[in-house]
């Protein structure tokens, strides 16, 4: 979805930095280090908040340098990554997606937040469609979000209340039409 805003947002000649939470996940052994299936871990874990501040968040705010990265590290492969430093247009839209965005460690860090629901169900179909690759067969795709990925974002939902806190809230069960609630 955020890549989708890019577009419009151009259209209004402001160009866009893109970025996503999925460069700056920590090592797996931090992330499964209180079990492989712990909602805990995912929702404590995953992430390294002090990169995302460090690479993007002071520098792209207010009387940054302007200077950031896009990445820190690759899940993939679990290894850091040297991404370049770029230097962003004073007038710059940052569209930085992800899960648990507006929890505190963070949320102080944007100017603007969208926070995108979907049903949990949805979210698990789309998992069996698009993680393959991660997990494997639909079996272990479903057990993963059965037992760490879907208890841990209701463990964000009850301690953050990210509808709360977003200046928009959009629902998202329907990709060709999100709703905006």
């Amino acid at each position: 979805m955020a890549d989708e805003l890019i577009a419009p947002i151009e259209s209004l000649e402001r160009p866009v930095v893109r970025i996503s939470v999925d460069g700056f996940h920590r090592p797996r052994s931090q992330r499964v280090h209180r079990g492989a299936d712990s909602p805990e871990g995912y929702y404590h874990d995953s992430f390294d908040h002090a990169a995302i501040w460090r690479e993007v968040l002071e520098p792209l705010g207010s009387g940054g340098s302007r200077r950031y990265r896009t990445a820190v590290f690759d899940f993939r492969t679990d290894r850091p990554v040297d991404a370049p430093q770029h230097i962003a247009p004073p007038d710059a839209v940052v569209l930085f997606d992800g899960v648990f965005l507006l929890r505190p460690e963070l949320n102080d860090g944007w100017d603007e937040r969208i926070f995108v629901h979907t049903d949990f169900e949805v979210a698990l179909v789309r998992a069996l469609d698009r993680d393959g690759d991660l997990f494997g067969s639909v079996d272990q795709i479903e057990s993963r979000y059965r037992t760490r990925y879907i208890p841990g974002e209701r463990m964000y939902l009850e301690a953050v209340n990210p509808r709360r806190l977003a200046n928009v809230v959009v629902l998202n069960n329907v990709p060709s039409h999100p709703e905006i609630v």
